[in-house]
C-alpha cells in the first residue's frame, strides 16, 4: 500500500525532499466548471457585467493565483513556472474553465494547475454574484500530468 508522503516515520507533517529526483519538464492541466444560470449567461455573453468582463479577470487571477500556489499550500515547493494558461468558455450550462501549467523542476506543477482554476473559478463567481446568488463552483479536477516519475491522464 502507498503511503502518504508528507509524513515522517513518526507520522509528523514534513515537506517532502526532492533534492535527489531529476529535474524533468513537467507539464499539467486541470479544468472546473461554474453552473450559471440563463440570466447570467447572456449578461456575459453581451458583456454588460458592470464590474468588467470576468472571463479575462478570471483569466488573468487564475494566472496569479498558480504563481502564488506554494504561499497558500502550506507543503507545497516554491517552482519556476515556465507557463501558465488559463481558458475561460462560455457552454450551455455556464464556464469551463482549463488551467495549463508548464515548468522544468524536480516535482510537479498540479497544484498550480489546480489552484488557477480554483481562483478564476472564484474570481467569476465574485463578479457574477450580484447577479446570481446560486452559482455552482463544481468538477474541478486534474486532467493530466506528464513528467516526473509518471504520467496521468483523466481520459484513461
Amino acid at each position: 500500500m502507498k503511503k502518504l508522503s508528507h509524513f515522517d516515520d513518526q507520522g509528523k507533517i514534513k515537506m517532502v525532499d526532492v533534492s535527489r529526483k531529476e529535474t524533468s519538464a513537467r507539464r499539467a492541466v486541470a479544468s472546473g466548471k461554474l453552473l450559471l444560470s440563463a440570466e447570467t449567461l447572456e449578461i456575459l455573453k453581451g458583456q454588460s457585467n458592470p464590474k468588467g468582463d470576468p472571463l479575462e479577470i478570471a483569466r488573468i487571477a487564475g494566472i496569479m493565483g498558480a504563481k502564488k500556489t506554494s504561499e497558500l499550500i502550506p507543503l507545497c515547493h516554491q517552482i519556476n513556472l515556465s507557463k501558465v494558461e488559463v481558458k475561460a468558455e462560455i457552454k450551455e450550462y455556464g464556464i469551463y474553465l482549463e488551467a495549463e501549467a508548464k515548468t522544468s523542476s524536480q516535482t510537479g506543477v498540479e497544484m498550480e494547475a489546480l489552484t488557477a482554476v480554483s481562483v478564476a473559478a472564484l474570481t467569476i463567481y465574485d463578479m457574477c454574484k450580484a447577479v446570481q446568488k446560486d452559482i455552482e463552483i463544481s468538477e474541478i479536477r486534474l486532467e493530466s500530468k506528464t513528467g516526473g516519475k509518471s504520467d496521468y491522464s483523466a481520459k484513461n
